[in-house]
């Protein structure tokens, strides 16, 4: 029996492949969509012939308004059970000199693509009482870049628009996750014009690893997954502080180094 359709986006290589693979794995018929219309094909007849699951494809450029609209009527009129926001970029480079229509466009994928589609997947989800949500951030969310600023930013915007999307959808039956990847061994550099040596081999997964690592925090519930967070106490003590920070600002007084004199 089929677990019901899971759509994956950015699903040509990469993460997005491994997910496929995986989720096709355990059941699920599949909406796969990316802008490679043979890697798709590659990939939809390969797990077609491995897990005998039925494997759709959509040729999309999620970053277009129009390619965007036909991806959310699909998912209107489909049984989707699981959406995978995973397609990106990343427009990495001194924000002073990336383009600001490239910037742009990173906003249009990364935010808007991504926010759009949530909400459709839970339109979705709320009229089958069911279904899970997974968006893919990154850990560069929880710090500044000097060589990604719109990346850092959009990927902060993943996490705390996910992480209040399931504070809205608590006890709904809906599962909402962010995941906040490392370095993962894909394609994402290379298709920056940038080396892998950005960061040291040993700081690197593999995609496969990474995958299957967020299916095991999906299915412990947790909220956020960072899938190389060796000492879960860390993440921990980050949100004990983020906490006692905002009890502190609710204060309701002007802190002494801002006042006047």
């Amino acid at each position: 029996m089929s677990k019901g359709i899971a759509v994956v986006t950015g699903a040509s290589s990469g993460i997005g492949a491994a997910f496929a693979g995986h989720l096709a794995r355990r059941g699920h018929d599949l909406l796969l969509v990316a802008r490679r219309a043979d890697r798709l094909a590659a990939l939809a007849a390969q797990l077609q012939a491995e897990t005998g699951v039925d494997v759709a494809t959509l040729v999309a450029d999620l970053g277009d308004a129009a390619d965007l609209a036909r991806l959310e009527a699909r998912i209107a009129a489909t049984p989707v059970t699981l959406l995978v926001n995973n397609a990106g970029v990343g427009a990495l480079g001194a924000s002073s000199t990336v383009a600001a229509d490239v910037q742009a466009a990173l906003l249009r994928l990364n935010v808007l693509a991504l926010t759009r589609l949530s909400l459709a997947a839970v339109a979705r989800f709320r009229a089958a009482g069911q279904g899970t949500l997974i968006n893919i951030a990154s850990v560069m969310a929880m710090m500044p870049s000097a060589g990604g600023a719109a990346y850092s930013g959009s990927k902060a915007y993943v996490l705390n628009f996910t992480r209040s999307l399931r504070l809205d959808l608590a006890g709904s039956g809906i599962g909402v996750h962010v995941v906040l990847p490392g370095p993962v061994k894909t394609e994402f550099f290379a298709s920056q014009g940038l080396s892998d040596a950005v960061f040291p081999d040993s700081s690197y997964v593999s995609a496969d690893a990474l995958v299957a690592a967020v299916l095991a925090g999906v299915a412990r519930g947790d909220e956020v997954i960072v899938p190389s967070l060796a000492s879960e106490r860390h993440w921990q003590d980050l949100e004990a502080a983020r906490l006692a920070l905002m009890r502190d600002v609710m204060g309701g007084a002007i802190a002494e180094r801002y006042r006047d004199g």
